[in-house]
């Protein structure tokens, strides 16, 4: 159906966004930062600056000196921002040929594989860009997005564990369990792991969006459109409104929507 294929399709986009990119940026696992399926889920640049010049800047760099793993990892960021989701997998996975053992080149290759749909493979590099003793909370919880993707949720839901216990409460990782929860149609778990995200003081409006939609889910649209416009200028809140109607239905059909969306087979593509 049209309201679980949109569903499926916002899931897999794992945007597991860039929440704390900019923390991030000198970090071991730039870029490794994500919010699963939040509304109007995308990777986002920096606003101050213009994501398309940022690739074109950072692709001549790329080209003038492949080798450069910090280079080839900005390159690929920027590409993702602009959606450009295949590119960024070519660039990093030849930074990766040519820096071999690089663990954030690796962390970036398998971000972009994760954005690119490619799953299987995003998990395989994943687990090459940290060990088992020195575990990294952020490549931990991007895995657990890749097994989700492929269903595997008993096994994603063991990597938010383990993301967990490095970083408790770590808003970003249990946004990504609840919505993990949703996969399953355990809407009553989904809903409260994500007010124990949206009660963080690091969460995001990305966290509070999908809350809103696990509350929506539930047929509580109301509830939904005042999580949703909390605190937002009109014009913002109006357009999450609307996209979260999108999702969900509109008015009395909200609630069969709720079984449309997540139906007999809940896996994401």
């Amino acid at each position: 159906m049209r309201q679980q294929s949109c569903l499926a399709r916002l899931l897999a986009s794992a945007a597991v966004t860039a929440m704390l990119a900019a923390g991030l940026a000198g970090c071991q696992t730039a870029g490794m930062s994500d919010v699963t399926g939040s509304l109007g889920a995308r990777t986002e640049a920096n606003p101050a600056t213009d994501p398309h010049r940022t690739a074109e800047v950072y692709g001549e760099r790329f080209r003038a000196n492949p080798k450069d793993p910090d280079v080839a990892l900005k390159y690929g960021q920027a590409l993702r921002a602009i959606g450009q989701r295949a590119q960024a997998v070519a660039v990093l996975e030849r930074a990766a040929i040519l820096n071999p053992g690089n663990k954030a080149v690796l962390a970036g290759w398998g971000r972009a594989l994760a954005d690119n749909g490619q799953s299987q493979q995003a998990f395989d590099v994943l687990g090459r860009a940290h060990t088992p003793a020195n575990p990294d909370w952020r490549i931990l919880s991007v895995q657990g997005t890749t097994l989700d993707k492929l269903g595997r949720h008993d096994d994603a839901r063991r990597y938010y564990a383990s993301a967990l216990r490095i970083r408790p409460d770590e808003p970003s990782v249990l946004s990504n369990l609840g919505m993990s929860y949703v996969l399953t149609k355990e809407l009553a778990k989904a809903e409260e792991v994500l007010r124990r995200a949206y009660a963080s003081a690091r969460a995001d409006s990305r966290i509070r969006q999908n809350l809103a939609l696990v509350v929506g889910l539930q047929g509580r649209f109301d509830e939904a459109e005042s999580i949703v416009k909390a605190d937002l200028p009109a014009n913002e809140a109006e357009a999450n409104v609307a996209y979260l109607k999108q999702m969900l239905g509109r008015g009395a059909n909200a609630r069969a929507g709720a079984g449309d969306v997540l139906g007999p087979d809940s896996r994401k593509s």
